[in-house]
């Protein structure tokens, strides 16, 4: 199974652990991080994971994100055929920057999207290409 993270995804570990959703994100993530290793999961990469990386204000979460690329099975750069998706995405209410992720992930044939991103997940929902979930669904699906 082939899955993509989004940036906010990535950046989920960082974030304050206090909150219990926050808490229960970041373990469910690291499940599929380790299952990545593991390579029971495929990842997918992209450019423009790349390019909202390299402008990551906190030097520690940019590498520490930039790390994962090694793990990847697939990288897509920007063509006009993603372009062309994200264009679609974005007319069905889908936000510039996830639209482009979504269009990659499709592109590359992914079997997931994951993200933290509510509005993200609500906006995909009708998206029949892929899945849009959180990692916390992501692992009960798994499961179950």
């Amino acid at each position: 199974m082939k899955i993509y993270l989004d940036n906010c995804c990535f950046n989920r570990p960082f974030d304050d652990q206090k909150q219990l959703r926050i808490k229960l994100e970041t373990e469910a993530k690291l499940d599929i991080q380790e299952r990545i290793v593991q390579g029971k999961l495929e990842l997918a990469w992209s450019y423009i994971l790349d390019l909202e990386n390299e402008v990551n204000p906190f030097e520690q979460r940019k590498l520490a994100i930039t790390d994962w690329k090694v793990h990847s099975c697939v990288d897509t750069d920007r063509t006009k055929e993603i372009l062309g998706i994200a264009e679609r995405f974005e007319r069905m209410g889908v936000r510039n920057k996830d639209a482009l992720h979504l269009a990659c992930a499709v592109v590359m044939k992914c079997d997931y999207l994951l993200t933290t991103d509510d509005q993200f997940v609500k906006k995909a929902s009708g998206i029949t290409e892929i899945k849009v979930t959180d990692p916390v669904s992501f692992i009960r699906e798994e499961i179950e």
